[in-house]
């Protein structure tokens, strides 16, 4: 199957993802100088974010998986229903959690999972997110590091998936909903 058939135009090329990426892995850098920093990557869309990241975060840390849902097979749209497919592997207390996510519309998936974490008592709760689509918000949530505003449209690539293929395109592109 060739992605071009989907693809009405690219987005953000590669350079672009990756130069933002690097300048987010400093600030990030900056930011949790002395701390016990965890990077919390919600699968399966933000493992790409997450490594390129980390590349470039200068501190230790840790790094988690929860792989969470609000979308059933085959859907597009949300269901506003969120349900815990994979857990984190350990205590969060006392260290400072990152959610590393690929991209943020409703806000439903990450409010729940502030909601889910904070009684964990984690020493801070933060959200860096590759891309916002800030006029699909429903839901009023905290975004502390943001990639890229973006418009409401279907992306795919660079982690995020069209029916569970191209998560391995280097850049961001805008399905062309013709050809769906």
């Amino acid at each position: 199957m060739d992605a071009s058939k989907y693809l009405d135009r690219v987005l953000l090329n590669e350079e672009k993802l990756q130069a933002r990426i690097a300048d987010l892995g400093a600030e990030i850098s900056r930011d949790y100088a002395g701390t016990e920093l965890m990077l919390l990557c919600v699968l399966k869309g933000g493992v790409l974010f997450l490594t390129d990241l980390m590349r470039h975060i200068s501190i230790p840390h840790e790094i988690d998986f929860m792989a969470v849902s609000s979308y059933g097979s085959g859907v597009r749209e949300t269901t506003g229903v969120v349900r815990i497919v994979k857990d984190l592997d350990g205590p969060i207390e006392n260290k400072h959690i990152l959610i590393v996510e690929d991209i943020i519309d409703s806000g439903v998936t990450l409010s729940y999972l502030l909601q889910l974490l904070s009684p964990r008592n984690p020493a801070s709760l933060k959200i860096c997110t590759l891309l916002n689509k800030w006029e699909r918000r429903t839901v009023d949530i905290p975004v502390d590091y943001v990639g890229f505003d973006i418009p409401d449209e279907f992306v795919f690539g660079y982690g995020l998936d069209l029916d569970e293929k191209f998560r391995n395109l280097p850049y961001v592109g805008v399905v062309n909903q013709s050809n769906l």
